[in-house]
């Protein structure tokens, strides 16, 4: 079981609930770009982007293994912080925290969301 935050769509968009796992991502943690890009975290996508850029510009100083260690805990800190930007990149765009709701997975908490509804 796990808590997912329930988001209702801007007034005027006829699209289900949106269900927020509020747990580590693993699809963001392994392609940080990737997940950025499916989930429409442009901000967050630039700011990836330009800490690799960082990362690489000083990876001659810190030398290799320091600089794939960052990176590795750099994703780890994005997998963790996931749920955050989304729910972040959903308030921002105008939908609705109504709740959080404990479930199997995100079609069972959109489930009961649409029930408690009517």
């Amino acid at each position: 079981m796990t808590l997912f935050a329930i988001f209702d769509p801007k007034p005027g968009l006829s699209s289900a609930p949106a269900a927020i796992p509020e747990k580590f991502s693993w699809f963001a943690a392994l392609l940080p770009p990737l997940f950025a890009l499916v989930h429409g975290l442009w901000l967050e996508l630039i700011g990836f982007v330009v800490a690799l850029v960082a990362l690489s510009f000083a990876a001659p100083w810190l030398g290799a293994d320091a600089t794939i260690w960052l990176y590795i805990l750099f994703a780890v800190a994005i997998g963790f912080a996931a749920p955050g930007l989304r729910r972040h990149n959903l308030a921002s765009r105008g939908w609705r925290h109504r709740g959080d709701r404990v479930a199997g997975d995100a079609d069972l908490a959109r489930l009961g969301a649409l029930e408690s509804r009517s």
